[in-house]
């Protein structure tokens, strides 16, 4: 197999709020271990892909902070591959730049871009989908999104509604609904006709730029300044000077809502994007009692369907406690309702309105 064209951009620069107090500004959740496995979420994106792309045509994009992280986790990587943003600018800044830094090195690259911090569990299956995927855009005038299950009405993420059979297992999109409320994400459901969109894409270096243009032309007039500079030393510049005044928007809004050009493959390789603690429960072991413990020490009496994650030789001890997330930072406890995870985020805005960043 012939795969030299073939690039991946993971996505590493989110701060993981939802996973407050674990997931911190300094260390996000994408650079944690959270199975105990060694790896983190970050280094297994990384693992997933090495059979579908060459290591050298791997691509890191992060926050400029967060560059020794990604260089000690992933030191198989040269500086040229690590991508450092200076500002935070959601997806299509970030995936415009790659798309420019890649395209400049070869013009006939084709790409998949994935989140640092999703877990899939059968990663053989992930192959195929994504082997297949890289197949279908190498061909096609296509952006592809990979499409999801739905198991639940879930309101945290996008849905996609198919179409037509196209080729394969993928069809036409018909439409993009961002974070529906509780209401019509159940008649999502029970339709059967709309999937989870997983955030992870397949296109061409040219097909996305192409989007780009027609789709987010100021964001991509501040780009084509820099047409001469990508892929020289010049491009770390440019983007420390030009990135920063990006508008701030999302791939699936600048892009996939608008154009006529969007395909889904409907895969199922164990997906889940582990953006909560009741998502890292549904996914970890648990014992008799239905309790998780992340590798920390619990005495749990009459308390079922907790999770535990407390870092340091604490011991913790609880009583009648039941669906509750217990998370312990050494300078920050977390005890919340799992069913109220949904006001984590407002609790991290409530801490930097009292106390600034000193526990963010």
């Amino acid at each position: 197999m012939n795969n030299q064209h073939r690039y991946c951009v993971i996505m590493c620069g989110g701060i993981g709020s939802r996973f407050w107090p674990y997931s911190r500004t300094e260390c996000p959740k994408q650079f944690i271990d959270f199975f105990g496995t060694g790896r983190s979420l970050l280094q297994m994106s990384y693992d997933r892909i090495l059979p579908v792309v060459p290591k050298e045509n791997i691509i890191v994009v992060t926050n400029d902070m967060y560059a020794p992280l990604v260089k000690e986790q992933l030191p198989e990587l040269t500086d040229s591959q690590i991508l450092l943003e200076p500002a935070r600018r959601n997806t299509a800044p970030c995936i415009a730049w790659a798309a420019c830094h890649i395209q400049a090195l070869d013009p006939k690259a084709s790409m998949i871009v994935t989140p640092s911090d999703h877990l899939i569990t059968r990663e053989s299956e992930f192959v195929k989908s994504i082997e297949a995927g890289f197949n279908f855009v190498e061909n096609h005038d296509a952006l592809l999104t990979l499409g999801i299950k739905p198991t639940r009405p879930e309101t945290g993420y996008g849905y996609i509604q198919i179409g037509q059979p196209f080729e394969g297992d993928i069809l036409k999109v018909k439409t993009f609904t961002e974070k529906p409320d509780i209401d019509l994400a159940k008649v999502f459901v029970d339709s059967g006709e709309f999937f989870w969109n997983s955030g992870i894409f397949l296109w061409s270096a040219e097909a996305i730029l192409k989007a780009l243009h027609s789709y987010a032309a100021d964001l991509m007039s501040t780009f084509d300044k820099g047409a001469a500079d990508f892929g020289t030393p010049a491009e770390s510049e440019f983007i420390r000077r030009e990135f920063p005044g990006c508008v701030n928007i999302s791939i699936d809004y600048a892009v996939m809502e608008q154009a006529s050009n969007v395909y889904v493959e409907c895969v199922d390789f164990g997906w889940n994007d582990l953006g909560t603690w009741s998502a890292l429960y549904d996914n970890s072991p648990k014992n008799r009692e239905a309790n998780v413990t992340q590798n920390c020490r619990v005495l749990a009496y009459n308390s079922t369907g907790n999770i535990f994650a407390v870092r340091g030789d604490k011991l913790v001890v609880v009583n009648g406690l039941k669906d509750y997330i217990v998370a312990d930072a050494g300078d920050v406890l977390l005890v919340c309702p799992k069913a109220d995870e949904q006001t984590i985020k407002q609790y991290v805005n409530d801490v930097k309105l009292a106390y600034g960043d000193k526990f963010l």
